[in-house]
């Protein structure tokens, strides 16, 4: 670019002394001419001819470089100048604005680490992260990127998350916590045993998904490929016939004045706008979604999700947190924190889910003396001795076996009831948490105009309908197995309408054909499984639902952008053409006109990537 601009303002600065300094020798002004223009449009010239015998003749280059010989042609320096040094001068912008968007991408792309510290045989070595095997452990320092997934078997830390999910907080991890590649350590050493090899790891295949996005281009890109493909040469036949035809018409018609309305028709037939805002509008909205922690795999999705008319949702993982965790402590005679800890101590020998997020929830220090005795009763729950209490911890079932007098809850989740003593003491309420953010994703969708929003679950059918009337969802399938959401998402599929789209937003193995069928498939990146990422089509690095939200509004945007750039192109192009053909503009309007519309249609493109993070 830089190199650029200098040859831009050497050949300006020859154009300016030409135009002003009058030399008596007019060759000496003509040859200042054909200087500035070697300078500022050699390499323009090089590549027309260079293409002509390459078969691809009618380009933008063969445009510039016809039109300008031609104004040498009929004597015509100062235009054939200005020609091109104006088309130079709309390149630098594309160079520009090609260069920031790019760099909206690059900072995601710095999250490739260098290098990976290894250690083997008490050593520590500096290899490459393509080099390291799983099961090997890797010390990370403060400061350094962590270069491969894995798990925290030594030390402490907090990382920085911010390129892979856009979380501006650190995360605190401790022994036996997994590590994503591409997060940065702030502050404590820490060992990592390896869990995948580099090809497979997290930050390679953000990387690999990034890179490929253009390669699947927008049915608007598509359509500005072949738009260029005829209409560059229709143009070229349209001049030669502006240059030839008239003169040979009507004799006083002069060939010189034909020939120079035909060059000024060629120079403003370059559809350079196109060719440069419509790529560079989605290559800026995969930048902006990458900013906000969305990896879109293709600008052909980014295109269609601005059609999106059903929506529909996995619930756990999703929508849900996908874990068990304590949501309430009922206590009756005895305070919560006791009943609490009576539960997990009941439940300190059992790994089920259950007894996990019981002890989670108590999160104390388990005394194993005071557990006396433990016995578990398959499809009731546990009997305990806890120092010297008899303890009772299960369903509605054991309550009613060992004739324990209880107040049966009609709360949705898993019910653990308490009795000690043979007394009923109160009861624990285990369930899926609801995402923070899922009530607001819901409301904001209805807001955006999506048709139908609808969950699909495996889970029983009054836990689905609870967690839907709680989202503010109408619609809600429940005991599903996979092969059942595959038929229920066909059969939605046939619902919309020619132009829109469904979305299918999962995170499970389970989920991956669904998220295959669909016209697009949103995966969770956090706690989604490889398949379903790999099957996606668009991956949420956070597992917010409202990124969904996010990438509407980013779609919509930037398909307006793309709208108003063939639009006002196509409308200026048409109309310059025709006062070009009729020799009401001259070459110097066309000039402007022609880099005028690149540079507004460039300028109006970069408003895509002014992308608030909300």
């Amino acid at each position: 670019m830089k190199k650029k601009g200098v040859k831009i303002v050497i050949a300006f600065i020859l154009f300016i002394i030409a135009i002003i300094i009058k030399f008596n020798n007019e060759w000496i002004n003509n040859a200042i001419y054909i200087i500035s223009y070697t300078i500022v449009g050699f390499e323009i010239v090089r590549k027309a001819i260079r293409n002509i015998f390459r078969g691809k003749v009618f380009d933008e280059n063969f445009l510039m470089t016809v039109a300008t010989i031609g104004a040498f042609g009929i004597g015509e320096f100062p235009e054939a100048v200005a020609v091109m040094l104006f088309y130079q001068v709309g390149e630098l912008f594309q160079s520009y604005a090609v260069d920031k968007s790019r760099k909206s991408i690059s900072s995601l792309m710095d999250i490739r680490p260098d290098f990976a510290n290894v250690e083997r045989k008490g050593k520590i070595e500096k290899v490459d992260p393509d080099n390291v095997k799983i099961g090997e452990i890797i010390v990370v320092k403060p400061g350094e990127k962590v270069p491969l997934d894995g798990h925290v078997i030594e030390g402490k830390s907090s990382i920085d998350t911010k390129a892979l999910t856009g979380e501006s907080l650190p995360r605190e991890i401790t022994k036996g916590e997994e590590v994503l590649s591409g997060c940065v350590n702030l502050n404590g050493v820490i060992k990592i045993e390896v869990a995948k090899e580099f090809g497979e790891s997290t930050v390679s295949k953000i990387l690999d998904l990034v890179e490929n996005a253009s390669s699947k281009k927008s049915k608007s890109e598509n359509f500005i490929t072949k738009f260029a493909h005829y209409y560059t040469p229709i143009v070229v036949i349209i001049a030669v016939i502006i240059a030839v035809l008239p003169p040979l018409i009507v004799k006083e018609w002069l060939f010189s004045d034909w020939l120079y309305r035909a060059l000024s028709f060629l120079v403003v037939s370059c559809p350079c706008a196109l060719v440069i805002s419509i790529p560079l509008s989605f290559f800026g909205g995969i930048g902006g979604a990458s900013k906000m922690g969305i990896l879109i795999k293709g600008s052909n999705y980014l295109e269609a999700i601005a059609d999106t008319e059903i929506i529909v949702f996995d619930k756990t993982g999703t929508l849900t947190e996908g874990v068990f965790e304590v949501q309430k402590v009922n206590a009756i005679g005895i305070n919560e924190e006791e009943l609490l800890k009576i539960a997990a101590y009941s439940e300190n020998y059992s790994n089920h889910p259950i007894a996990i997020s019981v002890k989670k929830a108590y999160n104390k220090e388990i005394d194993e003396k005071q557990i006396i005795s433990v016995q578990e009763l398959p499809g009731l729950g546990i009997v305990a001795k806890i120092g010297n209490q008899d303890v009772l911890v299960g369903n509605e079932k054991l309550m009613n076996e060992k004739q324990i007098k209880f107040t049966k809850s009609n709360e949705v989740g898993t019910i653990l009831y308490v009795a000690m003593e043979n007394k009923y003491v109160g009861y624990i309420l285990i369930a899926d948490k609801i995402k923070e953010d899922s009530i607001k994703t819901i409301k904001s969708l209805k807001k955006n105009n999506i048709k139908q929003i609808v969950m699909l679950t495996g889970d029983r059918q009054n836990v689905g309908e609870s967690v839907a009337k709680e989202l503010g969802l109408e619609k809600v399938y429940t005991e599903l197995l996979p092969a059942d959401k595959v038929e229920k998402v066909e059969n939605l599929l046939g619902e919309k309408s020619s132009k829109g789209k469904l979305v299918f937003v999962g995170d499970g193995i389970n989920d991956a054909p669904v998220l295959a069928i669909s016209d697009i498939g949103i995966a969770m990146g956090g706690v989604g499984s490889d398949a379903a990422i790999e099957a996606a089509d668009v991956v949420l690095m956070t597992d917010e639902p409202s990124k969904i939200v996010n990438a509407i509004k980013l779609s919509k945007k930037t398909m307006r952008i793309v709208r108003q750039n063939i639009i006002f192109a196509i409308f200026i192009k048409v109309l310059v053409l025709v006062l070009s053909a009729f020799g009401i503009s001259t070459m110097w309007e066309a000039v402007f006109a022609d880099v005028g519309v690149s540079v507004i249609a460039i300028i109006n493109a970069l408003r895509v990537l002014r992308i608030k993070n909300k």
